[in-house]
């Protein structure tokens, strides 16, 4: 609904309503009070209509994001994601675990992610590239939290954009040394680092939850591609964009 007829519209409900209060206050006839009630409750069916077109319209925006995000975890995401996994030393997970998990398994995983650790730094290195290589996807991302007004995921994705230009930098600067050993030297670009890199394993989890209890044939379906992928050992060596 348009925010400026609705503006308009109070307005004049408003100022209807007290027109007929001060015409019962002068003729002190009680009808004038019935007909002030009136623009009242046509205000109160506006606000409620407007509240429930609002809420249709976000339950089909999430739905939307849904399909989005379904297309990027199963297709140029999925390498991600499964290295982010497989480079994991705490907590040890698997697509396999994951896929065979129950719901209380999956909500189990996803509190013991909320501390990570790596198996080695070179482990961590091939993930953070990984990032890197997906920055394309990244931008895709943001254009669409943008253009459906997600404010959260719009945060998430240019912190993760933010955080691609960073190691770019460092790689530019220093392109015979790994990024990681360069970002040990800086505490606040390892902390995001490592922030990044933990997201990656807490938003799959939570993404695998809301799938297990909503979609449960979507969470299949992804869950059969990630461990096939894995099993397959499907990792491209894409060249850094």
């Amino acid at each position: 609904m348009d925010k400026k007829i609705v503006i308009i519209s109070i307005v004049f409900l408003v100022a209807s309503s007290l027109l007929f209060l001060y015409l019962e206050r002068v003729t002190h006839e009680e009808f004038f009070l019935h007909l002030a009630a009136i623009p009242l409750e046509v205000l109160l069916a506006i606000f409620i209509v407007e509240r429930l077109l609002e809420r249709r319209s976000a339950r089909e925006k999430r739905r939307q994001l849904r399909f989005i995000k379904s297309h990027l975890f199963r297709a140029e995401m999925r390498s991600l994601f499964i290295r982010n996994f497989s480079a994991l030393k705490s907590p040890p997970l698997s697509m396999s675990e994951i896929r065979n998990a129950s719901l209380a398994e999956l909500k189990r995983m996803r509190r013991d992610a909320e501390r990570i650790a790596y198996q080695s730094p070179e482990a961590m290195e091939a993930v953070i590239m990984e990032y890197v290589k997906a920055k394309h996807v990244w931008q895709q991302f943001l254009a669409q939290a943008i253009h459906y007004n997600f404010e959260d995921i719009i945060v998430d994705m240019i912190y993760i954009l933010n955080f691609i230009q960073d190691v770019l930098l460092v790689k530019e600067t220093h392109p015979d040394e790994p990024f990681v050993k360069e970002a040990a030297k800086r505490v606040s670009l390892m902390k995001k680092s490592e922030k990044v890199l933990m997201d990656g394993i807490q938003k799959f989890l939570d993404y695998a939850i809301e799938l297990k209890e909503k979609h449960p044939d979507m969470f299949e379906e992804l869950l059969d591609d990630y461990v096939q992928c894995t099993e397959l050992c499907l990792f491209e060596d894409r060249p850094v964009l």
